[in-house]
């Protein structure tokens, strides 16, 4: 038999909101189990107690979680590391599901970072057949004119000829200037990889898109819920 968890707990895992939004949502009655309005710091058996919030019942289909969060830099994309730096597990420790990152951004990278439980959602956004590009505001240092030229045409990285969908210089500095490149294969530290292989070194990277998905407002180190018309963005319903 189920055992018993509280309200909040049920409502993250179910991704219907953070532990607490979901304590504002039982306090403003909005939540029910078994057809009486929840109270606070009450309990309930998932999967037996029929739960609703706002009338509607929690599902199967809510216990899959799909999360946006703003990476910052200094943070490993891995679940634990043996050398005790940190990670994005950290960022998002407040989640009672365990999800895991949908592609990668590295140490010293920023920006657009999803998570989820859900295989198939992992592997529409992820997979190269797909061709979900992917958006990066790279702040570099050299002669940014040539590099946009040189970056408009296949380069190659690792012995592997890789392009880039888009490239466009959106400011440009006293010593470097600002490029937003777009791309679809995503390798190991490609865009940094590119950058180097014509003439310019990376001081910042940023991944700013993900397909139709936009990193927006969200601040430095914080998470969300992706919205449904989100995921329908990306081609998954």
């Amino acid at each position: 038999m189920s055992k018993p968890e509280r309200l909040q707990k049920i409502l993250s895992a179910h991704g219907i909101a953070s532990r607490r939004t979901s304590e504002d949502m039982i306090r403003e009655s909005r939540v029910c189990v078994n057809g009486l309005i929840a109270t606070q710091g009450q309990s309930a058996r998932p999967g037996i107690d029929v739960i609703t919030v706002d009338g509607v019942p929690l599902s199967e289909k809510d216990a899959y979680i799909y999360i946006m969060l703003n990476k910052p830099r200094g943070y490993l994309t891995t679940a634990r590391d043996d050398r005790g730096r940190k990670t994005v597990m950290e960022l998002i420790a407040d989640i009672d599901v365990r999800v895991y990152p949908v592609g990668r951004l590295d140490y010293n990278s920023e920006g657009l970072l999803l998570f989820t439980n859900d295989g198939n959602f992992a592997n529409i956004v992820a997979h190269p057949s797909n061709n979900k590009t992917k958006t990066y505001e790279v702040q570099v240092r050299g002669d940014v004119n040539k590099a946009v030229k040189l970056l408009a045409k296949p380069v190659m990285v690792d012995n592997v000829s890789v392009h880039a969908e888009h490239v466009e210089l959106k400011t440009k500095t006293q010593d470097g200037g600002i490029l937003e490149i777009t791309i679809v294969e995503g390798k190991n530290r490609q865009i940094r990889k590119m950058c180097a292989a014509c003439g310019v070194s990376v001081n910042a990277l940023k991944r700013i898109s993900v397909g139709t998905l936009e990193l927006g407002s969200l601040k430095t180190g914080k998470w969300r819920y992706l919205t449904e018309k989100e995921m329908r963005s990306l081609g998954y319903n």
